[in-house]
């Protein structure tokens, strides 16, 4: 009987320890894949949530994260404003949720600031922009390689340059 015993001592400790290395080997894994997580994937896997997002240099915008690329994020405030962000303007968000998409595709990827603010001037969107402590009025003209023609709303319609690198934020109205 004590030799029964002793056996099945040993038995539960070599299985608690199996037990143990396999949450340690589990912990380590889950650590491995979150550090080859991005930002723009969590913010893709929380996309349709509330979200606060703190801009460099200017107010947090808060809303619903409607879209997010590896460049910009769009997030909706109520049917019609709108602010897009460029990814190098934020300091943190809060709301996201805990999951990551996955990689987007290569069209996905392609998506830059570039190319959301042509939508806007395509659609001749009245836009505030923010850029550093200016803020500028007015509708998108020429998207270059690295810049933004933003024409002032004013009869003279003044055409401004704003270099991609210094926008925070370009909301609709």
């Amino acid at each position: 009987m004590r030799w029964e015993a002793l056996f099945a001592d040993m038995e539960a400790q070599l299985a608690a320890a199996e037990r143990a290395d396999v949450r340690a080997d589990v912990a380590e894994l889950v650590r491995a894949e979150r550090a080859t997580v991005h930002l723009v994937d969590r913010l893709r896997g929380s996309v349709g949530r509330q979200v606060r997002v703190h801009v460099l240099g200017a107010d947090a915008v808060e809303g619903e994260l409607l879209d997010a690329a590896e460049q910009w994020i769009l997030v909706g405030q109520g049917m019609e404003r709108r602010s897009l962000v460029p990814a190098r303007a934020i300091v943190a968000v809060a709301g996201v949720g805990s999951h990551a998409a996955p990689e987007p595709g290569l069209v996905e990827r392609r998506l830059g600031l570039g190319h959301a603010l042509r939508v806007l001037a395509r659609d001749r969107a009245a836009v505030l922009v923010r850029s550093g402590d200016v803020e500028l009025a007015g509708r998108l003209g020429a998207v270059g390689a690295d810049h933004v023609e933003v024409v002032a709303r004013d009869v003279r319609g003044a055409v401004a340059l704003v270099p991609f690198a210094s926008l925070t934020t370009v909301r609709t109205a």
